[in-house]
């Protein structure tokens, strides 16, 4: 008799415990959960931030997101263009004078103080035979040339220097972040786009971000990337780089979408450069666990810290009509992505739960 009792008082509390579970959302559902959310409508919750929450159709569709250039990147592109290269300290002319190879040997690495060429010094000037120091910084080369001439004509009948820069030193700009090969590049008479920089960096690494890119010009900082340019009708071959130009490639860490609950796979999804819509998030994380996952019951939670109120949308799955607006809901960064579990797996992991627990009072009341 003693023992039935014990064993009813334990039925008690097991029931007891099960029935608390079944009228308190928070003890019958272990792990996340979406909770009692309206319908549709505006809400405040607990934690203080207010929610709009709303069923996903074609006219609650967030438009895609529009590129619109602030009036720096604008102006940017506006005023880059080719320029003829200018000859800068730490360059290296070639300065031959067909018919006086005394003054001016050719720079075939003889014994003569020339032979190595002629180095523009850090004032910008060239020491050269008969007249002396020569501007050349801040010149092309025909403009160095001519001057150089018109000099010569004093001392030299017959004057035609040919001048040609044999070592760019001078010209600089750097590349670092999600890049194949970071740091310093020297710029040549040969132009250089933004397309053409980062292929000099070997381009993008795969955990790089090529629409995520900061342009630092005398110390300005211009968000750009090369998707966003197409979009814009432009193009990363438009922006010409500039000497002191600074490039950093930012990491896709910074743009992605995160995945919660009932998914095949959980973990995080990158925004490639084409974009990512929701059915391409459901598609890389292996679609819903087939066993646990609600269909019936997909969201997505947009916060914005620039607005009072996070979106909420959610989304029945269990429609194949709803495919096509999923393929149509573009994510943004940081975007979360969360599938409910259905009622039966969170009464079955209820029950786990109780059940260790259930064994261990039984092994102390002796049964």
């Amino acid at each position: 008799m003693q023992q039935l009792n014990k064993l009813f008082g334990i039925s008690m509390l097991l029931a007891s415990s099960l029935l608390t579970g079944c009228a308190t959302n928070s003890t019958i559902t272990s792990g996340l959960k979406s909770g009692d959310l309206p319908p549709y409508g505006a809400f405040k919750a607990e934690n203080g931030i207010e929610f709009v929450v709303q069923p996903l159709t074609l006219a609650t569709l967030p438009p895609k997101k529009a590129t619109t250039p602030n009036a720096s990147l604008t102006q940017l592109i506006r005023s880059s263009g080719r320029v003829d290269y200018k000859i800068t300290s730490g360059d290296i002319l070639s300065i031959v004078i067909s018919g006086y190879p005394d003054i001016a040997p050719p720079s075939t690495g003889g014994s003569t103080p020339y032979a190595s060429g002629f180095p523009v010094d850090q004032q910008g000037f060239v020491q050269f035979p008969l007249i002396g120091r020569i501007k050349a910084a801040g010149l092309s080369v025909p403009q160095f040339t001519a001057n150089l001439q018109r000099q010569l004509q004093r001392y030299l009948k017959y004057s035609d220097p040919q001048v040609k820069i044999i070592d760019y030193r001078g010209n600089k700009f750097f590349i670092d972040g999600d890049v194949k090969q970071p740091g310093e590049f020297s710029m040549t008479d040969a132009p250089v786009t933004l397309y053409g920089a980062l292929s000099m960096a070997g381009g993008a690494m795969s955990t790089g971000d090529s629409n995520n890119i900061v342009l630092n010009r005398n110390g300005v900082n211009y968000n750009l990337g090369l998707q966003s340019l197409r979009q814009m009708g432009s193009s990363a071959n438009q922006i010409y780089i500039k000497n002191g130009d600074s490039i950093h490639v930012n990491s896709q860490s910074r743009n992605k979408v995160y995945v919660l609950g009932e998914f095949g796979k959980v973990e995080p999804v990158p925004i490639l450069e084409q974009g990512l819509s929701l059915s391409h998030v459901l598609g890389e994380s292996n679609g819903l666990n087939s066993n646990t996952a609600n269909a019936a019951k997909i969201y997505v939670v947009r916060d914005n810290p620039n607005y009072t109120q996070t979106n909420i949308y959610y989304i029945d799955m269990q429609n194949i009509t709803s495919f096509a607006l999923a393929n149509r809901f573009e994510m943004l960064p940081n975007d979360i992505v969360y599938v409910d579990p259905t009622g039966l797996t969170r009464w079955n992991r209820v029950i786990s739960a109780l059940l260790p627990s259930t064994s261990a009072v039984s092994v102390l009341k002796g049964f």
